[in-house]
């Protein structure tokens, strides 16, 4: 099945760039209800999987264990910018865990929003592998190992047994066999899952309605998870980051991944939305999350004007004047009108 033409941007009246990309939504039978492109479009979760890699730990006691805050629950499921508040929070859960950054497999970096990274380089900062927007998740699996008394040296690879734990869990929350995940390596160095479109959009779903979940546990530690990064928004993302304005509506659960992958469950509607954009932009992410909440009829008109707000579909030069603007070009299918 081709892909959609999900956005297309103007410069002067003139089509500059064309993004191209495919849309799932499904609903809690797990059916396809709306679509652009291919639903099953195969992708790698990137981060957007960071909800579900934090369900292994929060479902064997963490939070009471180390006696983490929302905050810190949260940055555990976040790409987090390292902004202020992130790194107290972050360097907090360290020292809760009683784990140095240096136990940390990912890179050191600088923090990727712009005035954080400003003000660190004003102070000569260097770079920490404590400031990579994965850190607050490999904290929590660190935590979860050294709790197990699982080997810490060895926690990202994909036969250690936290990591097993994930694959499993990632594969009950999608409803598919594990056999039907391709593993990958994620930038941070975490294995990473590739999957179809519509199987994590009833993983989100899942997040979003945890009454679906079976398995009591695994219902209880998603209701922590979904609970903190609801209550914490800012922790998930980061200021003007389109995951962290969709989780300040409480109705919604979100997360984007690196290369184009977002992921965003309603809880009241009962319906898992993925899209992928084909060529990693993550620009048009609120762009198209906007649409597919007005074409489905989404009652919060709040939540859409904020994206609105703080994502207009204006273009802008580097002085700040607009020169040009975005439109979306999809329209959702249910199943019976793609026949």
């Amino acid at each position: 099945m081709e892909s959609a033409l999900l956005v297309k941007e103007y410069r002067a009246g003139v089509m500059e760039c064309a993004h191209f990309g495919h849309i799932s939504i499904t609903n809690e039978n797990g059916d396809v209800v709306y679509s652009a492109g291919n639903p099953h479009f195969r992708a790698f979760t990137r981060s957007s999987a960071k909800p579900f890699q934090a369900i292994p730990g929060i479902r064997a006691g963490i939070a009471a264990h180390y006696g983490l805050t929302s905050q810190e629950i949260a940055i555990m499921a976040s790409s987090h910018r390292s902004e202020p508040e992130h790194i107290k929070v972050l360097e907090q859960l360290s020292a809760k865990l009683g784990l140095g950054e240096e136990c940390l497999i990912c890179a050191a970096s600088y923090p990727l929003n712009d005035e954080s990274r400003n003000q660190w380089l004003r102070a000569q900062g260097d770079k920490r592998r404590i400031l990579h927007n994965c850190s607050g998740k490999h904290l929590g699996i660190l935590g979860y190992s050294q709790m197990k008394q699982f080997d810490l040296d060895s926690y990202a690879e994909r036969e250690h047994p936290v990591q097993l734990e994930i694959l499993e869990t990632m594969a009950y929350m999608a409803g598919i066999a594990q056999k039907e995940i391709e593993l990958g390596t994620d930038g941070c160095g975490f294995p990473v899952f590739s999957l179809p479109l519509s199987a994590l959009s009833n993983a989100y779903l899942k997040l979003a309605c945890p009454d679906l979940i079976e398995d009591e546990p695994t219902r209880s530690a998603v209701k922590t998870i979904t609970s903190a990064m609801n209550d914490q928004p800012l922790m998930v993302g980061g200021t003007g980051r389109v995951d962290s304005v969709l989780l300040e509506d409480s109705n919604i659960v979100a997360k984007g991944g690196f290369k184009g992958v977002f992921g965003f469950a309603l809880k009241k509607e009962r319906l898992g939305v993925t899209f992928k954009v084909l060529d990693g932009s993550e620009d048009e992410w609120a762009w198209i999350a906007k649409s597919i909440l007005e074409q489905i009829g989404y009652s919060n008109r709040t939540t859409i004007e904020r994206l609105a707000n703080v994502f207009p579909p204006e273009i802008r030069n580097d002085a700040g004047n607009i020169v040009g603007h975005a439109d979306c070009e999809f329209a959702l299918h249910s199943p019976e009108e793609s026949v």
